[in-house]
């Protein structure tokens, strides 16, 4: 591990996942953001990162000049990224790209990497897709028990309109989120396909969004193989992520409120039927955070070979 500190630029820095970023960066030892890049925001101040209160954000194109940088972050709306990517392989081959938007999450030439569930090679891995929020709310609620599922997985998840972005949409437009849920792409949404691709292939993920600004709530539904006492299975899950601080299991439903502008998810509300058969379990993270900023510094972390929590604090 090298003791200098790395150069890190953003491509979308103005977006609330970048703002986030930049949040975490700010308090971080081992990286120091050179560079942000914005479309909409270029000549302003990066008011949010006072290491440098003179760094602007610079005009987003494709001849950014990224020049001593070590990391960018890509944290661009879903096909965006290629002609950025070209650049860095064309003209800086030795920078490590973190992919936030979906483009690379089914790319094998990618190393796809939930920090908790993932095993990275920091000395190879230079291209990593940064996982989506629900997709990482449904695999932390099924990696414990993967082998233990028989059948379809059901999930259903609610999430705050900041998951929509902040372009203005209607799943954003507090007017139609007013005394309201939205369901939205209800069959083959990317994280369900996600979640296909990376950790269990018969699943069907059903996305709603709802008035409040960030969180997640996913509530997912096994069948079993085999009958288990809940005791085991909560033990089962515990065992599992002792390692992982950010991770937290509890008996109790987890409320969106445990987790909004925090860290760390929680697993919970652990429920089986008279059969001991029938599971279902809720998972809260922080789309903005667990589900994207959060997961982005530990994959940095990682790639630097220092523990994957490094600058994140946690409750």
């Amino acid at each position: 591990m090298s003791t200098k500190v790395k150069q890190v630029a953003i491509l979308g820095g103005r977006g609330y996942v970048g703002s986030e970023i930049i949040k975490i960066l700010n308090n971080h030892d081992h990286f120091y953001l050179a560079k942000v890049f914005s479309s909409s925001a270029a000549g302003t101040l990066v008011d949010i990162y006072s290491k440098d209160k003179s760094l602007k954000y610079e005009q987003l194109n494709k001849n950014i000049d990224l020049l001593n940088i070590d990391f960018v972050i890509l944290a661009l709306p879903n096909n965006a990224s290629e002609p950025y990517i070209n650049l860095i392989d064309n003209k800086y081959k030795n920078i490590t790209i973190i992919d936030i938007s979906s483009d690379n999450r089914f790319n094998k030439n990618w190393f796809y990497s939930i920090p908790e569930l993932s095993k990275m090679n920091s000395n190879v891995s230079t291209r990593i897709s940064n996982p989506g929020c629900y997709a990482s709310a449904m695999q932390f609620s099924i990696l414990p028990i993967k082998s233990m599922i028989k059948g379809k997985i059901h999930s259903f998840g609610i999430s705050g309109y900041s998951g929509a972005g902040a372009s203005p949409n209607k799943r954003n437009n507090l007017k139609n989120l007013e005394n309201n849920i939205i369901p939205y792409n209800i069959n083959g949404h990317s994280h369900e396909k996600e979640v296909s691709f990376h950790c269990y292939q018969d699943i069907s993920f059903t996305p709603n969004v709802a008035s409040f600004f960030r969180g997640i709530l996913m509530t997912s539904h096994f069948s079993l193989k085999e009958k288990v006492l809940i005791d085991d299975l909560i033990e089962l899950y515990e065992e599992f992520y002792k390692d992982f601080p950010l991770v937290q299991i509890t008996k109790d439903i987890p409320m969106i409120q445990d987790t909004i502008n925090k860290h760390i998810t929680k697993l919970g509300g652990f429920s089986l039927d008279a059969s001991g058969k029938t599971l279902k379990v809720c998972c809260t993270l922080d789309n903005l955070l667990k589900g994207a900023a959060t997961q982005v510094i530990q994959n940095l972390n990682i790639s630097l070979g220092i523990n994957n929590i490094t600058g994140i604090t946690y409750e």
